[in-house]
């Protein structure tokens, strides 16, 4: 085995590991690998080896790669999304992570009117109240009845739309040295999708977008449906495929 396939199946184990101590069936697990600054020839060994999940964080990158991408991917953005760029979004994309607000999803849905289905989304949500990330704020959703109540106003919203699928959730948790402090954020996003559940029934609350290089194993543990992984896969020592200016790499979602 070359070096991609020993760190990807390392990976895969590990994920397998996981959800069997929590008492899950490992094929639960999707990864996705995050290809954000690789070239597509590693794009194309790993699908080569099996992989047919990838996330990029930039439209930008995302396009530049997109004539030389393997066949029958499912192509997911978990970066953030800014309004003006949904069209480019819709075009590329088989799954967004990153909705973050009404005016995005709203913005989505109208560029989603020519597909043929509805396009699968997942909600964003800020649980740990870091004012560097994204997301819909939820850090006190369950003492805070403001906050829930605008959280759950705004998921009213985006279901209603028609040309968008609510599959679930995202999030981040914060950079933090112990993988098992961030245990909590990822318990509180599972709780929060089962209140949506309750809610929203009219919703498959089927994902749960959390954990990365550094922290998947707790997650898979919490429910973990997505695990988003790139410096386990592709090594951190890669060379960067293409570079963006700092105003465009401020706030992207990627793994660690």
């Amino acid at each position: 085995m070359n070096d991609l396939e020993v760190r990807l199946r390392t990976v895969q184990e590990r994920i397998a590991a996981a959800a069997r101590r929590a008492g899950r069936d490992p094929t639960e697990v999707c990864l996705v690998a995050v290809t954000k600054g690789q070239p597509p020839e590693m794009i194309w060994a790993a699908y080569e080896l099996g992989v047919r999940h990838f996330g990029e964080n930039r439209v930008e990158e995302a396009e530049a790669k997109a004539r030389q991408l393997p066949p029958g991917i499912t192509l997911h953005m978990i970066g953030h999304v800014q309004s003006r760029k949904a069209e480019r979004v819709v075009a590329l994309f088989q799954m967004v992570h990153s909705v973050d607000s009404v005016k995005l999803a709203r913005r989505l849905d109208l560029k989603s009117a020519g597909r043929a289905t509805p396009l699968p989304i997942l909600l964003e949500v800020n649980l740990s109240g870091e004012e560097s990330k994204y997301g819909f704020q939820a850090d006190r959703w369950t003492e805070d009845r403001a906050q829930q109540q605008e959280l759950f106003t705004a998921v009213g919203e985006i279901v209603a739309l028609p040309h968008l699928q609510v599959q679930g959730l995202m999030t981040m948790a914060p950079i933090v040295a112990d993988p098992e402090q961030a245990r909590p954020v990822f318990a509180r996003l599972r709780q929060l999708r089962d209140e949506l559940a309750a809610a929203f029934p009219q919703v498959h609350w089927h994902h749960l977008s959390m954990g990365m290089t550094d922290d998947f194993e707790v997650a898979v543990e919490e429910g973990a449906t997505l695990v988003r992984i790139g410096r386990a896969i592709f090594a951190p020592d890669q060379p960067v495929w293409c570079t963006v200016s700092s105003a465009e790499s401020r706030g992207g979602v990627s793994d660690r």
